[in-house]
C-alpha cells in the first residue's frame, strides 16, 4: 500500500495545477460524477490553503480563497451527481483552479500540507462517529415509538368497544378454543395494526380457514382495541380469542422471577433513562428497550399455563407476515423435542458465544460457546414434552441464577429440533440484503430488527409484502391517516 501510494504521488506531482483529484481513477470515467468529486476535491484544498495562508499572514490571498471557496460551495449545493450541477460550475471550477494553482506557488509545504490534510481527517472521522452514535440513538428511540396513527387506532377501537353491550363483545365458535385436533395459535402483542396482519396472513393463506384458532394476548390499555378490531374484522371462518395479560391473577412475582426483576426500581431505571451508566456491553440500546418490562415479552415462557388443554401450539411475533399454508408445522416430528425452530447460525454468527458471556462459570460449564442459536418469532412448541421437562421450571432456574437475557437460548438448549430455512426469514427489519427469491420462497418473513414495517424507518423494498395484508378499506384506518 505503501509503494502503491508513492507510486500515485508522482502523478500527482506531474499534474496540471488546480487539478486536486487525479489519484482518484475512476474520475477518468466520464460518468462517475467527476467534476461534483472535483469541486469536493478544490474545497478541501482550498481549506488547507486558508489556513496556510492564515498561518503566514497571506491576508490577501486568504481572502480571495476564502470568496472563491464560498462560491464553489454554492454551486455545489447539495448535489452528488454532475447532472444536478448548475451552468455556472464549470466557471466556478476555473476560477478556483486559477487561485489553488497561486496557493500552491507561494504556500506549498509538503509537510505542512499533509498535517493540515490529516488533522482535516481526524475531525472528519470524529464527527462521522458522532453522527453515527446519534443517528443509532434516534433510529433506537424511533423503533420504540408508538406512530401517532397506530394509536389513534387503538383509542378510537377502544371508545367503540366499551360502547358496545355486553353480548355483542363475544367471539363465535369460542368451543374451537380447547379442541387439540385444530391448528392453534399464540400471538402476543400491543399493536392492532401488526396482530391484524399476523392474522390476515395467515388466514389468506390458508387452505382451510376453519381448523385455524388464534389465541391474542394483549395488555390492559389495548384489550378493548384488539377486541373491536377483529369484531369489526372478523377472520372468516376461524377462531380467535382475545385476553388481557392483566388478568392472569397466577402469574405474579411469588411465582415468576422475571417479574419479580421487573418491578424493581433498578431495572426500571436501566430502561428509561438514557443517561444509566452501562458496563461491559450492556449500552447496546437496542436490549433497553422497555418492551422487556412488559409481560408480554415474557409470556412466551408460560404457554403451557396459559393454554393446559393443548397438546401443540405454534407461537408467533407480531412483526412477521404469513406467506403459505402452516400446516405442514403440525406434522413435523420434532424427535423428543420442545421447540421446532430455524437455526440462524452461519460460519461462526448467531453462535452462543455471541450471546452469553463465557466468562461466567455457570454458563461456560453448562453450555457450547460454538452451539448454534435459533430464532424466535415462528417456534412450533410441544407442550405435552414442555411440561414433562418442565421447561418453565428451567426458565425459572436460569432467571434466579442469571437474570439476563436471553432466556430463551439457554432455556431451550438442547431441547430444539432445526426446521428448514424456508419456513422462517429473518432480517426485513435490519438486512438490506435479504435475497428476493428467498424472500417469495418464504412460508413467513419476518422484519427482526428496529426498521419494522409500520414505521417510516421500514426499508421500502421490504413495506410491499407487510402492506399488501392490511385492509385500508377500512374507515378507522382512513380517520387516522393509515391508508
Amino acid at each position: 500500500l505503501e509503494n502503491a501510494a508513492i507510486e500515485r504521488s508522482k502523478a500527482v506531482d506531474s499534474a496540471v495545477l488546480g487539478k486536486y483529484n487525479l489519484w482518484r481513477r475512476e474520475n477518468e470515467n466520464v460518468n462517475s460524477d467527476s467534476t461534483v468529486r472535483l469541486m469536493r476535491d478544490q474545497i478541501i484544498m482550498s481549506k488547507v490553503y486558508v489556513s496556510i495562508a492564515k498561518s503566514k499572514n497571506k491576508l490577501d490571498l486568504q481572502q480571495e480563497l476564502q470568496i472563491r471557496l464560498k462560491e464553489i460551495q454554492q454551486a455545489l449545493g447539495e448535489s452528488t451527481a454532475d447532472s444536478g450541477l448548475p451552468h455556472s460550475a464549470s466557471e466556478k471550477i476555473k476560477e478556483m483552479g486559477k487561485v489553488l494553482s497561486k496557493a500552491r506557488e507561494q504556500l506549498f509545504d509538503c509537510e505542512l500540507v499533509t498535517g493540515k490534510l490529516r488533522a482535516m481527517l481526524q475531525t472528519s472521522e470524529e464527527q462521522v462517529r458522532r453522527l453515527k452514535k446519534q443517528s443509532m440513538f434516534l433510529s433506537q428511540l424511533a423503533a420504540k415509538t408508538i406512530p401517532y396513527s397506530i394509536h389513534c387506532l387503538s383509542l378510537r377501537l377502544t371508545i367503540q368497544y366499551y360502547l358496545l353491550p355486553q353480548e355483542k363483545r363475544k367471539f363465535p365458535r369460542s368451543e374451537n378454543l380447547e379442541n387439540p385436533n385444530l391448528y392453534h395459535y399464540a400471538l402476543f402483542s400491543d399493536n392492532v395494526l401488526a396482530a391484524s396482519v399476523v392474522v390476515n396472513s395467515t388466514i389468506m393463506n390458508a387452505k382451510d380457514p376453519s381448523k385455524h384458532v388464534f389465541h391474542l394476548v394483549t395488555n390492559k390499555l389495548n384489550f378493548g382495541a384488539m377486541n373491536m378490531w377483529f369484531l369489526l374484522n372478523p377472520p372468516g371462518n376461524a377462531t380467535i380469542h382475545v385476553e388481557n395479560v392483566d388478568e392472569f391473577k397466577w402469574l405474579n412475582s411469588s411465582y415468576s422471577p422475571v417479574l419479580r426483576q421487573l418491578e424493581t426500581a433498578s431495572m426500571k431505571e436501566y430502561y428509561f433513562k438514557a443517561d444509566h451508566p452501562t458496563v461491559s456491553g450492556s449500552s447496546n440500546l437496542k436490549y433497553r428497550n422497555p418492551k422487556y418490562l412488559s409481560m408480554l415479552n415474557h409470556l412466551r415462557f408460560y404457554l403451557p399455563q396459559v393454554y393446559p388443554k393443548l397438546d401443540k401450539i405454534l407461537f408467533l411475533d407480531d412483526d412477521i407476515v404469513v406467506q403459505k399454508d402452516l400446516t405442514g408445522l403440525w406434522s413435523v416430528d420434532l424427535h423428543g423435542k420442545v421447540n421446532g425452530a430455524v437455526e440462524t447460525c452461519g460460519q461462526s454468527f448467531h453462535r452462543f458465544d455471541k450471546y452469553l458471556n463465557f466468562s461466567n462459570h455457570h454458563i461456560s460449564r453448562n453450555f457450547d460457546p460454538n452451539a448454534c442459536g435459533w430464532a424466535y418469532g415462528m417456534n412450533m412448541f410441544d407442550l405435552k414434552v414442555w411440561k414433562k421437562k418442565d421447561i418453565t421450571g428451567i426458565y425459572h432456574k436460569w432467571q434466579n441464577m442469571l437474570g439476563t437475557l436471553p432466556p430463551g437460548l439457554i432455556t431451550f438448549y438442547g431441547l430444539t429440533h432445526p426446521l428448514e430455512k424456508s419456513w422462517h426469514v429473518l432480517g426485513l427489519g435490519y438486512n438490506p440484503s435479504v435475497h428476493k427469491k428467498e424472500i417469495e420462497h418464504a412460508a413467513v418473513i419476518h422484519y427482526n430488527g428496529n426498521m419494522k414495517p409500520w414505521l417510516d424507518l421500514a426499508m421500502t423494498k421490504y413495506r410491499r409484502y407487510w402492506t399488501k395484508y392490511v385492509k385500508y378499506d377500512h374507515h378507522y384506518l382512513r380517520s387516522c391517516n393509515l391508508s
